[in-house]
């Protein structure tokens, strides 16, 4: 699996058009072959960060996601929006029960 997040400020007086943008962006990436979830979350200490948590099921999906015209065009008015690019990280990540961890000492 393939997990994605990324983090970036958001302008107070353009927050609620930011939020629809990433909401709409996140419905649509949602129903893209090997999206697993793809959510956009506000900061709860402090509200004018926005973050994307993202889970794909492998890089080739991740890599269509981000070939896609839609993807790109959303980047750009994003960044317009915001002043900048969003802080992303890509991580590679395996599912781990409970009971794989039940040696670790507590």
């Amino acid at each position: 699996m393939i997990i994605i997040s990324a983090s970036f400020a958001v302008p107070a007086d353009r927050r609620a058009d930011i939020i629809t943008l990433c909401a709409e962006h996140s419905a649509r990436s949602r129903a893209e072959p090997g999206c697993l979830s793809h959510h956009i979350h506000a900061d709860c200490e402090n509200p004018n960060r926005l973050f994307f948590h993202e889970e794909w099921r492998d890089e080739a999906a991740v890599a269509a996601h981000f070939a896609l015209p839609e993807s790109g065009a959303f980047v750009k008015r994003l960044t317009a929006l915001v002043g900048g690019r969003p802080e992303i990280r890509i991580y590679r990540a395996e599912a781990v029960s409970a009971e794989d961890l039940s040696s670790i000492e507590r």
